[in-house]
């Protein structure tokens, strides 16, 4: 810049000296001009390198505080009137801009730190080299140390290479230095910086599996304390009251009838016991499925036809193969069929509703769905309670073996009430193997 003002200047200086020797002026006044023209051109030069290169400078200053993030600085006296002057203002804006950012990425990131130590997840992040790099209060609380003795150690010294090397998703009975239990183990992997890093997530669910335990145990308490009472309250009261039949001295003529009446009681409600019994063994010995190929059409209109009460109309689909214990699959539909027509005859309705049983694919899984026109669900509860019925003389488990049925398949089985109208439907839904096909 220097260079290019020295020159720009040099033509002007040499014509200007030019017609100075030329012209009739003394020597000493030819000297003395010469002098300062030289001094002029120079200052001249200088100030324009100076008026170029200070901003650029400064500009320099900034770009190299951004690069070390550091975004306080900024320019002064910039304008629009020229180039120099809009550059200045657009790297003043982007230091607002990555100042906010960063002041935002600050926070976000303060509040994720904050978060990851309060969750009771423990939480550890391994570097390419499987060395620890950052864990949680909980995971401290999991391997019985603290941060600064756990930060740096490798997984094998710590115990975790095994889970880091194995696919994530499980449940698994371990014991750490801190706690053992059943975990929830989560394995996957992120970068940071474009270097991958592992990220292990070991969850308790011991707490979580003892709190849903406990309230199975008591709905199933309450349930079987009520089918015990009604059947244990009616014999106690008949005992007394034949007691104290014996007990006169002077019995009454129809003392015999009333002894055969109130043992008949005694007698039904301990045939009811026997089956309540039988229906808690049938429950708690459902085997498992055993797979075969089954044709989900020949499964529906089998279960429909059973039913002689009310006809069951099939609305047919695609036939579907599957894999799938025939067996019990076949009892999972004529519960639920079952259920279906009992519900259309239910005495509050005036005229019997309908029955529908269909299937059909969606996406991945066939749905099976029974469809009835009952009152309708009032509060579903208390569906899959085991003993929990609505209806006299039922045992409450025939929707708690049809769920048991579905999972064990990979299934699920839902019941919900129907939108367009009154009534019910249940909804069977089955995977499809990867070897069924549809024909």
């Amino acid at each position: 810049m220097l260079l290019s003002a020295l020159l720009a200047g040099l033509f002007p200086l040499a014509v200007c000296e030019l017609l100075l020797w030329l012209g009739s002026y003394t020597s000493q006044t030819q000297w003395t001009l010469t002098f300062f023209l030289m001094l002029a051109w120079l200052i001249g030069a200088f100030a324009i390198r100076a008026q170029v290169i200070r901003p650029l400078q400064t500009l320099s200053n900034m770009v190299a505080a951004l690069r070390e993030e550091d975004f306080s600085f900024r320019a002064r006296r910039a304008s629009r009137e020229d180039a120099l002057g809009e550059l200045v203002l657009e790297i003043n804006t982007l230091s607002d801009t990555l100042q906010s950012q960063r002041l935002g990425s600050m926070e976000a990131v303060a509040l994720l730190k904050k978060v990851l130590m309060e969750i009771d997840v423990a939480v550890f992040t391994f570097d390419p080299q499987q060395r620890l790099r950052i864990v949680n209060r909980a995971g401290e609380q999991l391997m019985g140390m603290t941060q600064e003795r756990l930060l740096g150690r490798t997984a094998q010294e710590l115990r975790l290479d095994t889970l880091l090397n194995q696919p994530g998703g499980r449940t698994l009975r371990m014991s750490f230095p801190g706690r053992e239990g059943r975990w929830a183990i989560q394995q996957t992997s992120f970068r940071e910086r474009g270097v991958p890093h592992q990220l292990l997530l070991i969850s308790d669910l011991s707490r979580a599996l003892r709190e849903e335990e406990r309230q199975a145990w008591q709905r199933l308490i309450r349930v079987l304390g009520h089918e015990l009472n009604n059947s244990l309250a009616p014999i106690k009261s008949i005992a007394g009251t034949l007691r104290s039949l014996a007990a006169r001295p002077n019995r009454p003529e129809d003392w015999n009838q009333d002894v055969e009446r109130g043992l008949e009681v005694i007698e039904s409600r301990a045939d009811a016991l026997s089956r309540f019994m039988q229906a808690y063994t049938k429950l708690a010995r459902l085997p498992a499925p055993t797979f075969t190929k089954v044709q989900i059409g020949s499964l529906v209109r089998h279960a429909a036809g059973v039913e002689a009460r009310l006809p069951v109309e099939v609305i047919p689909g695609e036939e579907i193969t599957l894999e799938g214990d025939p067996d019990q699959l076949e009892q999972l539909l004529i519960n639920v069929v079952r259920n279906a027509v009992d519900a259309s005859l239910d005495p509050s309705i005036r005229t019997p509703g309908s029955v529908q049983v269909g299937w059909d694919v969606n996406g991945q899984a066939v749905e099976v769905f029974i469809r009835d026109q009952g009152p309708g669900l009032l509060n579903s509860n208390n569906l899959f309670v085991p003993f929990f019925t609505t209806k006299s003389g039922g045992s409450g488990i025939g929707l708690v073996l049809s769920r048991q049925i579905a999972e064990a398949h990979g299934g699920t089985l839902t019941l919900d009430n129907r939108k367009d109208v009154r009534g019910c439907q249940a909804t069977l839904r089955l995977p499809l193997d990867s070897h069924a096909g549809v024909r």
